[in-house]
């Protein structure tokens, strides 16, 4: 009886040893996530959490760039563009801290009264299928 508590025991030391570092590896969750518009430009500021013992992250953000008429109406297809940028932020305790900015660029160029917003704004961090999107317009 002895022998099979032992041999039961290290069973199942041994199945802990396997599974425990994936438990260690976290759960990576948007914490926050800000967008703020200045000009022909949007940067997107925000924190990843759940990180683990991971060193950076690659975050990547999408829009849509509108120039909108003085009367508020949308935009038709030549005057509205995707606008996307991506880097690596380093991970500290398991968190992230990011900034990217977009940029829209018309041609011809969206100038006063005209005026461009952003529309369809989504953060992601493709390694870990963690998304955000941003709801609004800015």
């Amino acid at each position: 009886m002895r022998r099979i508590l032992l041999l039961v025991s290290a069973v199942l030391l041994g199945l802990g040893a396997v599974f425990a570092p994936s438990a260690w590896a976290g759960s990576p969750h948007f914490v926050s996530v800000d967008a703020q518009r200045s000009g022909n430009s949007l940067t997107i500021s925000g924190k990843e959490a759940g990180l683990g013992n991971e060193t950076s992250v690659h975050i990547e953000v999408s829009a849509t760039a509108n120039c909108i008429n003085p009367g508020g109406h949308g935009p038709k297809a030549a005057n509205k563009q995707s606008v996307n940028n991506a880097s690596d932020f380093p991970v500290q305790n398991g968190k992230a801290v990011f900034t990217l900015t977009v940029t829209a660029s018309f041609q011809p160029e969206c100038s006063p009264p005209m005026t461009v917003t952003f529309t369809n704004v989504v953060v992601a961090d493709t390694a870990h299928g963690v998304v955000a999107k941003v709801p609004g317009t800015f």
